[in-house]
């Protein structure tokens, strides 16, 4: 098994890793990456990664985008959310975006390894205590749109990405090495899936899958 930890901070990437490696065997490969973009070289080179242990405030992640980004790219690979965010309202949103499990930072050895275990199994996971209040949490976002967004191909969701951050479409077209006839294309259908009438407003969609300032 291939399992990737993506974490800023050095030491709780190393401390995680030694954790993981009890958890998963000495069979396991573990590597690190210290922002999204070095986690995206990681999966080009080993596409048959299986885990991923996510930071859900690594600089680069744009909150909820990394997760959303990867769950469109790699469906099959189960991300576990890791965080010092424990807010039920967060817990449920990362859930429901795809992550399979959402790790306290603060949670001890045995509670990793129970999570690990369920996500291997192919089950989802959060520490028992907060069960019910994620059940009753409020939606940080609309549940409509995040059921659209699923719709969206890995190459929709980059193009909707780079609309948001306010690229043109030549400009899009540019970063992806395609013509701009494609990226009008892809455009049209983001905003028929999405359900909405212009780039402007798909781009306004996209800036709240970032973590409210609350947080």
């Amino acid at each position: 098994m291939i399992a990737i930890i993506a974490d800023d901070h050095p030491l709780f990437r190393v401390a995680l890793a030694q954790a993981s490696q009890q958890i998963l065997g000495t069979d396991a490969v573990l590597l690190q990456a210290n922002s999204m973009a070095q986690l995206w070289a990681l999966l080009l080179q080993h596409p048959d990664t299986e885990l991923i242990f996510l930071d859900l405030k690594l600089p680069d992640a744009e909150g909820f985008a990394g997760l959303t980004s990867l769950r469109t790219e790699y469906p099959d690979i189960a991300i576990l959310m890791v965080s010092a965010i424990e807010d039920p309202a967060v817990i449920k949103q990362a859930l429901q975006l795809g992550a399979s499990a959402y790790i306290p930072k603060s949670a001890p050895l045995d509670l990793l390894s129970e999570a690990v275990a369920q996500v291997v199994a192919g089950q989802t996971w959060v520490p028992a205590e907060l069960v019910n209040e994620v059940e009753k949490a409020r939606d940080l976002i609309d549940q409509d749109f995040a059921r659209r967004l699923e719709q969206l191909t890995p190459q929709q969701f980059r193009v909707l990405k780079m609309i948001a951050d306010g690229l043109l479409n030549k400009q899009i077209a540019f970063e992806m090495e395609v013509q701009e006839t494609t990226i009008k294309q892809h455009v049209s259908a983001i905003l028929r899936k999405l359900n909405v009438n212009n780039r402007t407003l798909a781009g306004i969609l996209f800036e709240k899958l970032k973590l409210p300032d609350e947080f």
